[in-house]
Order: structure tokens, then sequence, then C-alpha cells
């Protein structure tokens, strides 16, 4: 068994060294929900953010850190699926389940993603993320979501790939 040697810690990640690979660990944080989730009129929800990594605004699916904060240590990834999509779209889900869960990048970072799907919509405010986010809300109709994701892109916006993994889930039932 090799030791992990902490190379850097900050407040939400960790850079270590195991053997001769440095990677990312997350601090505070057991995995990321991804959502998918479709409203009644058959809309896909996704949201646009400023990302600074990137230097650029994203199109993605709504997600979450789980258990990221100190009152929701130990949360399950279905009710940080829940809460999240609620705080970031304004909509409030009555049921979710998790369609996969895996490495979000396995040669860079340790944590686990988690598409989840919640279904039951219900809209109860508009959005936008808690204090300190910025997230815009787009209800994309279903039909029309690939030439809206190019059309993004062309704008200049980053699409997340994960939202194409999203789709290929939704479609297959």
């Amino acid at each position: 068994m090799s030791k992990v040697e902490t190379l850097h810690e900050g407040k939400f990640l960790r850079l270590v060294k195991d053997r001769h690979w440095e990677y990312v660990t997350r601090t505070n944080s057991t995995g990321a929900a991804f959502i998918l989730a479709v409203t009644p009129e058959d809309e896909l929800l996704l949201v646009e953010q400023y990302r600074y990594p990137l230097q650029a605004r994203t199109i993605e699916l709504p997600a979450g850190m789980i258990g990221d904060d100190e009152g929701f240590k130990g949360e399950a990834v279905e009710a940080s699926a829940l809460r999240e999509l609620e705080e970031e779209t304004g909509y409030r889900g009555s049921a979710a389940r998790t369609l996969i869960s895996g490495p979000v990048a396995a040669g860079l970072a340790s944590e686990q993603l988690h598409l989840v799907q919640v279904t039951g919509l219900t809209r109860v405010h508009d959005g936008g993320g808690v204090a300190g986010e910025d997230i815009t809300v787009h209800r994309v109709p279903l039909a029309q979501v690939h030439d809206w994701l190019e059309r993004k892109r062309a704008e200049g916006l980053q699409v997340e790939p994960r939202i194409y993994a999203a789709l290929y889930f939704h479609h297959r039932g």
C-alpha cells in the first residue's frame, strides 16, 4: 500500500500525490449529483453559469456536491439531487433515482458522479441557486434540445457533455 502525500489543501480541494501520480480529492464531499429532470411540458431543465476554471459560461445539467455542507453530512445521493434541483432551478421533485454512478475524470480526480433522474416536478420558485451563485435556468423542449445546444455552442458557451449522457438515459426509458 502506498502512502498518499498531500501537496496542497484548500477549502474545497486537496491536491495529493500517490507514487508518481498527482490528483485532486474533495475535502468536504462524497461526490456530485447530476440531475436529469424533464418538466411535465417535456422540457429538459438545464442551467447556465460562469465557471472560473474554464473562464467561460457553460450549459450544464443541474448539479451539486453531496454532503458538502455541515448540515448535509451523510446526505443520500437522491436527497442531494432533490435539494440541488430545487435550489438551482426552482423545481421541486417528488421522486429521485440514481441511473448510473462512476468517476468524473478518472485521471484527474477521485470524485464520483451520480446521474440522478428526478420526476414529479412542480415549479415552486424561479431558481438561480444560493448566495454567490449566478445561475440562469433554461427549460428546453426535448424536441429542440440538440439544435438549442448547438446554438449555445455557436454563441461561445461551453456545453457539458454529461447532458448527452442524460439524454441517452431519458430516451432509453
